[in-house]
């Protein structure tokens, strides 16, 4: 029978942050997702099909030119010497060549060619935003869960001194069982809370490693004392102006109409007439025919104007025209959807941000106020004025207090970046900013 040891979460978590490691800022984990993340690869190569796609349609105003070569041989064989002709053919070569001259349909399709251009460079700017805000995230889960696990860590040492100190004085009396049995319940909920601690930051880093395409992703940590950059511009009307020519999403809007714009010219060119510039060349050489054994050569040159007039077609161009008036219609409103939602994500996330910053100022006094009480109560209870509990639950209060701060502030950070996504600012170049906020 095969038997297996289960090694604790702990020692596990412990062996992997003894690994030999050399922390990566915002920047470096960034570029590394750049070249592993699949939904931005997807998204880039998407772009790219998009690009070609577009060239595309140049093709419908440009001039076409084609080859055509032709071989044939008969064999015609009779018992009457007189019509026993033998083998025979010919060998023909054609060139011809088209040039559009007045295709108002097919240049209205070049010009949304060129539109797609500025809607698949907009659609990859959305996914450029899209990976810098989800590696953040991971980047500063990674930071909160680990902050978690040390505020744990550190209320559990504080706790079993506190424990230590119940035995001590029940021991000589001048405590209750009580002290010992309420510092022992807190030690057990304190070393729960650190297991899923544990367990928290192992399954953070996980997500960071598998959205970076590293094994060892280590982000390194705020640099201390913790400074949050000033929101600027303070005004949230200058973030929503900010996204009427920024966001991608606008963009992509904006593009919309201006290619079902061009789809009604195209509908309405149906009335309009044709004129195409043609001409060939064509050679063929021959050696004989069912008539003569004389072998000759025939060359051939034509050019020449193709006009066509659309006469009637049974009413589809003015039912076409119909419906891509009501496209058009219809991309308008979408423009008019897109702007007043992006203006209102943007307001969302300022406010957002800047209730953030009212939240760090409040954590970091309440931090202050809980240091304070907690040394007040521990001094009562050392002269007999505060009990176990009392000191117990300051501990609880301060390390709470604790947590949250440390979370508040990499939910501002964090938020500042989705506060540029949500207006359609964000760039690479916004978490340089970043980068000066973490250690070296």
């Amino acid at each position: 029978m095969n038997h297996f040891r289960l090694i604790p979460l702990s020692l596990a978590l412990a062996a992997a942050l003894a690994l030999p490691a050399r922390a990566q800022s915002l920047v470096d984990l960034y570029e590394s997702a750049r070249g592993f993340d699949a939904s931005y690869q997807s998204a880039r190569l998407l772009y790219q099909a998009n690009l070609a796609r577009a060239e595309q349609a140049r093709a419908a105003i440009l001039p076409s030119a084609s080859l055509a070569l032709g071989l044939n041989r008969a064999n015609v064989g009779s018992d009457v010497s007189a019509l026993d002709r033998g083998s025979y053919g010919n060998l023909g070569a054609t060139v011809s060549a088209s040039q559009p001259l007045y295709r108002p349909a097919n240049v209205a399709s070049a010009e949304q060619g060129k539109k797609q251009v500025a809607l698949a460079q907009a659609q990859l700017t959305a996914a450029e935003q899209d990976l810098i805000v989800r590696v953040s995230q991971a980047y500063f889960d990674v930071l909160a869960a680990k902050d978690n696990l040390n505020f744990v860590k550190a209320q559990k040492n504080a706790v079993s001194e506190q424990l230590a100190s119940a035995k001590r004085n029940f021991e000589v009396g001048t405590s209750t069982i009580t002290d010992t049995r309420e510092a022992q319940a807190r030690f057990d909920l304190v070393l729960a809370q650190e297991i899923a601690a544990e367990n928290d930051l192992l399954v953070k880093r996980i997500a960071l490693d598998q959205l970076t395409g590293k094994t060892d992703a280590l982000p390194k940590p705020l640099s201390v004392p913790v400074t949050i950059p000033v929101l600027l511009p303070a005004d949230v009307n200058q973030w929503v102006a900010q996204s009427e020519e920024a966001h991608p999403g606008i963009r992509q809007a904006r593009v919309g109409l201006e290619v079902a714009e061009l789809e009604t010219e195209k509908a309405r060119a149906g009335h309009k007439p044709t004129l195409d510039l043609t001409g060939s060349y064509g050679v063929t050489q021959n050696n004989g025919s069912s008539s003569t054994t004389l072998d000759y050569r025939t060359d051939v040159a034509t050019i020449g104007l193709a006009f066509n007039l659309p006469i009637f077609s049974g009413f589809a161009t003015q039912n076409r025209i119909k419906e891509t008036l009501a496209l058009e219609e219809k991309s308008r409103s979408d423009l008019e959807g897109a702007r007043r939602a992006v203006a209102q994500a943007t307001r969302t996330a300022f406010f957002g941000v800047q209730s953030g910053l009212g939240q760090v100022k409040a954590l970091e006094a309440a931090e202050a106020s809980s240091q304070s009480a907690l040394d007040a109560t521990r001094l009562g209870y050392q002269v007999g004025v505060r009990i176990n509990i009392d000191v117990l639950n300051s501990q609880s209060i301060l390390f709470d207090t604790k947590t949250r701060l440390a979370k508040a502030r990499y939910d501002v950070l964090l938020g500042a970046l989705k506060l540029r996504q949500a207006n359609g600012t964000l760039t690479s170049d916004d978490m340089q900013g970043l980068n000066a906020t973490l250690a070296n």
